[in-house]
This record gives C-alpha cells, sequence and structure tokens, in this order.
C-alpha cells in the first residue's frame, strides 16, 4: 500500500514540471493558457511550481489547450501498445489528422482538404516554424509569397512558415498529403512546379 501511495505521490508532484514544459514549449503564456482553460494565473502557477495539487477538473481543460492525451500529462506508463489513436479535427471543412502525440519538436499531420468547384481566395499567413508538405493525392496548390504552385502525388515542398503562404485544393477533387511542422526544423527536398507551367 505504501508503494501505491509512493508511485501516486511522484506522479502527482511530476504533473507540474511537465506543464511547464508543455507551455513553454509551445510558447505559450500563463495568460494564453488561462484564456484558453478558465483557469486563473495564480492556479496555473502553483500547479506548474508543484505548490497545487493537480486534480480531473484542472487536468482535463489543461489537457485539452495542450492537445495531448491525459496519460501524458501525468505520466502514465505506456501500455505497450504501439497503434496512434487519432483524433480528427476538422476546421473550415478541412479534416486534420494528428499523427504524433507527444508535445513539442516535430508533429506530423495527414491533412484532407475535400474537393471544391471554384477558385479559393488564399488567405496568406505566417507564423514561426518550418514545414515540409508530401502529396499523396489530389492537386495542391499552395502559395508561397510571390509563388503560386501546384504540387502533384508525389511531390514535396518545403518552406519557412515566416513566408507568407497558404494551401488549398484545385482541380476539382480532395486533396491528401503529408505535413511536418516544427518550430525549428532541418531542410528537406523539394520538388515542385510552377502553376504557370
Amino acid at each position: 500500500m505504501a508503494l501505491m501511495d509512493d508511485d501516486l505521490s511522484h506522479a502527482l508532484t511530476s504533473v507540474g514540471p511537465r506543464l511547464r514544459a508543455l507551455r513553454q514549449q509551445r510558447e505559450t503564456t500563463l495568460s494564453d493558457l488561462s484564456q484558453a482553460t478558465g483557469i486563473s494565473i495564480s492556479t496555473l502557477s502553483r500547479l506548474e511550481s508543484g505548490q497545487r495539487r493537480p486534480n480531473l477538473e484542472l487536468l482535463l481543460p489543461l489537457a485539452r489547450a495542450h492537445r495531448v492525451a491525459l496519460d501524458d500529462l501525468i505520466g502514465a506508463p505506456t501500455t505497450g501498445d504501439p497503434r496512434v489513436h487519432l483524433r480528427p479535427i476538422n476546421r473550415n471543412g478541412i479534416t486534420i489528422l494528428p499523427l504524433t502525440q507527444r508535445p513539442g519538436g516535430l508533429q506530423a499531420y495527414k491533412v484532407v482538404i475535400p474537393a471544391t468547384k471554384r477558385p479559393q481566395q488564399p488567405r496568406l499567413q505566417t507564423h514561426q516554424g518550418y514545414e515540409w508538405i508530401y502529396v499523396l493525392n489530389g492537386q495542391l496548390r499552395l502559395v508561397l509569397g510571390e509563388q503560386d504552385l501546384v504540387l502533384s502525388p508525389g511531390e514535396a515542398a518545403e518552406f519557412d512558415t515566416r513566408t507568407p503562404h497558404w494551401c488549398g485544393g484545385c482541380g476539382g477533387e480532395p486533396v491528401e498529403f503529408l505535413a511536418l511542422f516544427d518550430t525549428q526544423g532541418e531542410r528537406a527536398h523539394v520538388r515542385a512546379k510552377s502553376r504557370d507551367s
């Protein structure tokens, strides 16, 4: 019985440093996290420093905000099951399947963009990081700064995400691609043809 109490105590004391590491890896402030979870800044700070004992009511919104499993927050032992349990995210009709489950570092996604009958107006965005894209099916339009590219199945592109960029489907069929993202990535190989060619 004492051994189980020791294990529980160790698991609970390791939650704080794990929460702080997650937040810092994602470059999120306590204020941002407070807005996302509804948990006060002082409570978040005490959780991270170990001055507040974590409970389910606090851990569930934090797991959602960090997009990690509750088991990852509390350091539950792995079950030995190597399968990735996909939880799709739907944004504006686009399905994003996270393929990696650990926080920070390189993140992998499968993205599915549904078929569209009319051309989409690109809405360029910028953010920190580096991205690699590999097209599995369909035609992917990638607007990257002044370049307007079309990638076909088997083609890949890489770019610094501080360059204004946007991607969407073209050709009237669904597009599926793999995306690898890292805040500090290494370069991969690029192969894409210009939309004008």
